[in-house]
């Protein structure tokens, strides 16, 4: 009997939400190039389909991820490479400004969430943790260091001595610690951190879908560039939004006291 091998990451739209499910349960969802690639692929198409208002990204199983196939991820490593993203497809990692998402993303571990797990994290915009996880950035264990952004957010997100305490140790880490130093925002008891972090993405969903991404590439300003950059858009980037007919329709909203129905238009 010939045995087909489920797919590393599966797809499922619910409503205008974009469920992406990592899926190598039996490597403990290692992240092989293929499961990289997959997940490139869908944030990619997630872009550019206007239905879909926001991603969210979880795992089946057990873990969320013992991190990376050192071994497939070598060869590229030894080449000065990162790890090679398919036509059309976006950083999952978000490092590369010309393939990275505008539209927000919400994420759910439990379990394992080690080393690109973390670096996941650390690009998505909500974050939510059973509190069964177990985090490790241990990079440093290995003779190595953190590549996918660790090194970079983790500071931003958790301050230079918490950042430090982990990225240089190694060690593991529980949920309470993640929620503490802000690596996540809300923590679930085991089983119902997939339902917590779809009702975040379900509200999210129903905003304005232009405001939503203004509102992040504003906060992507100022993190990225300066503050004085990102307050110098404020007032021109508002101006599109103004002339837009969700405001339009989030005024009537408010006046009739009820939810907007935006189109994204």
């Amino acid at each position: 009997m010939i045995q087909i091998a489920p797919p590393p990451l599966t797809v499922e739209r619910l409503g205008a939400v974009l469920c992406l499910g990592l899926n190598r349960v039996a490597k403990r969802n290692s992240f092989n190039l293929e499961m990289y690639g997959a997940l490139s692929t869908a944030l990619g198409q997630a872009e550019v389909d206007e239905a879909i208002r926001c991603t969210l990204l979880f795992a089946h199983g057990e873990h969320f991820t013992g991190g990376i196939d050192l071994p497939q991820w070598l060869p590229h490593f030894r080449q000065g490479e990162s790890a090679p993203l398919p036509a059309g497809g976006l950083d999952p990692c978000g490092l590369d400004p010309a393939r990275t998402r505008t539209k927000p993303l919400v994420m759910t571990v439990q379990g394992y969430c080690y080393t690109l797990g973390i670096e996941l994290l650390l690009a998505a915009d909500v974050r939510v943790a059973a509190d069964s996880t177990r985090f490790a950035q241990i990079e440093v264990a290995r003779g190595i260091y953190p590549i996918g952004g660790a090194t970079l957010r983790l500071v931003q997100e958790a301050g230079w001595g918490n950042a430090m305490r982990w990225l240089l140790t190694g060690e593991t880490f529980d949920a309470a610690e993640a929620l503490r130093i802000g690596l996540v925002q809300s923590v679930a008891p085991h089983g119902e951190q997939f339902e917590t972090a779809l009702r975040i993405a379900q509200t999210i969903a129903a905003q304005a879908p232009l405001a939503v991404r203004a509102t992040l590439r504003s906060a992507r300003l100022q993190r990225d560039t300066t503050e004085a950059a990102a307050t110098a858009r404020l007032l021109p980037d508002m101006l599109p939004l103004l002339a837009s007919d969700d405001a339009r329709e989030g005024l009537r909203a408010f006046l009739e006291r009820r939810p907007g129905r935006f189109t994204g238009r």
